[in-house]
């Protein structure tokens, strides 16, 4: 199939990049032109394991190519996907500003019927104002089909390549049997297609966040519960997780979720049950819990150290929000550093691919260290907010010698208490007692 993607950030790149692999011809349109030379030379903006090779095998083939031309892009695509960002507005709601802005170039641009799928999430009744738009402009036939995607930063490519569902919200029979062909190489193992109203397809996404989001906040509830009263969450979540009415999935307690996707689509679901004046009093607490969850570890700092930091050293492993991303967006790290700063620390960080992300947000006030190890020189307290692979079974006799203190905040639950305490270091983690 002839596809456009209108948006190369990392929804539309890592869709485009999937398409084209597949053996469709796939066009990716991009307004920012260093951006899209930058593509075509290979440079892939974002950290996404496994992408840079996707889109440079699918290049060399002939299947994807760029361009700053949206309207070249339309021309060239019988199926044109929107991908573009949908950011907070200041009150919370999803900004549809870009969205509206390809609608209507989609419109001028058309030459003939088309089937036009949002991809970017957006709230209930969007995909009605999208063809309101494109109609504006044109007379040609549109379906205009809802397909929101479930890709886990880090897991993209294997989320898309392997969907344990696709959803499509359209009013189309014509429009749903066309993307089902679309989707059947993906879907070889029968994992199902779910063909449902466009309002009821947009709503599926930001529940599904929200709901994942929820479980986080719930967890970490409970996490705080089991320091207070001396139980072990870790025993709690297998207790809970082994009930097949709630599984094993989303309840690591932590430091907090953050990212791209479930901050903004949490506001964004509370401020369309309150435009229509019905409040979701859950979701109000999953925001609460989550804030204040970030400030878990500094509040366990203090309480070790004191609230003046001045004098000491705290090396911090892990920027990004989640591992196998640098996305920083409302990341963690980011508090808990503004917390040890605001205390009076020196920080010293390490991040295997968030650090010039860190950079641009946090600037100077922090030390960047080339390596874990290298963060850890005169320091006297390990901080762990971010799980990556390395971190999981460090040397530890290496970190005892060369840190100048023997404390260790685990925001993650990844070490084992009993072996670091043995080992003489003092060690604070989540909800265990």
């Amino acid at each position: 199939m002839k596809i456009a993607v209108i948006g190369s950030g990392y929804v539309g790149l890592v869709a485009s990049a999937c398409l084209a692999e597949m053996g469709n011809t796939v066009i990716c349109a991009d307004n920012d032109k260093k951006k899209v030379e930058a593509l075509r030379r290979g440079v892939i903006p974002i950290y996404e394991p496994g992408l840079d090779s996707l889109v440079e095998r699918n290049v060399k083939e002939g299947r994807l190519s760029f361009t700053e031309s949206t309207a070249a892009a339309v021309r060239g695509g019988d199926i044109i996907f929107i991908a573009v960002g949908t950011p907070s507005d200041e009150d919370g709601s999803a900004d549809l500003q870009h969205v509206l802005a390809v609608a209507a170039e989609i419109g001028r641009s058309m030459d003939g019927p088309r089937i036009v799928v949002n991809k970017s999430t957006v709230p209930v009744g969007t995909a009605e104002r999208i063809r309101d738009e494109i109609l504006k402009y044109c007379d040609h036939p549109v379906s205009v089909v809802s397909n929101p995607e479930f890709l886990k930063e880090g897991d993209a490519i294997d989320d898309f390549m392997r969907p344990d569902r696709v959803v499509l919200g359209t009013d189309s029979p014509e429009a749903a049997e066309v993307m089902k062909e679309l989707y059947r190489p993906f879907l070889r193992t029968n994992n199902p297609i779910y063909v449902m109203s466009n309002r009821s397809a947009e709503l599926t996404k930001y529940v599904a966040n929200s709901l994942l989001a929820t479980k986080i906040s719930f967890i970490n509830e409970i996490a705080n519960l089991c320091d207070i009263v001396g139980a072990d969450v870790q025993d709690v979540r297998r207790g809970i997780g082994s009930d097949s009415r709630i599984g094993p999935h989303f309840i690591f307690p932590g430091v907090g979720y953050g990212g791209s996707c479930f901050p903004k689509d949490v506001r964004a679901l509370r401020h369309t049950a309150m435009e229509h004046g019905y409040p979701l009093r859950v979701l109000d607490a999953v925001t609460e819990v989550n804030e204040l969850q970030k400030k878990v570890l500094g509040v366990k700092i203090a309480r070790e150290f004191g609230r003046d930091l001045s004098g000491l050293v705290f090396a911090v492993w892990g920027l990004s929000f989640k591992p196998n991303t640098d996305d920083m967006r409302e990341a963690p790290s980011l508090v808990i550093i503004e917390d040890l700063l605001t205390m009076g620390a020196r920080v010293q960080a390490y991040d295997p691919e968030a650090m010039d992300c860190a950079r641009k947000i946090i600037g100077d006030g922090i030390r960047y260290c080339s390596t874990g190890y290298g963060a850890l020189e005169g320091a006297d307290a390990l901080v762990l907010v971010t799980e990556w692979k390395e971190f999981r079974e460090p040397d530890f006799e290496r970190i005892r010698g060369l840190m100048r203190g023997k404390t260790i905040f685990d925001g993650r639950n990844i070490w084992n208490p009993e072996k670091l305490r043995s080992m003489g270091f003092t060690y604070h983690c989540i909800g265990r007692g």
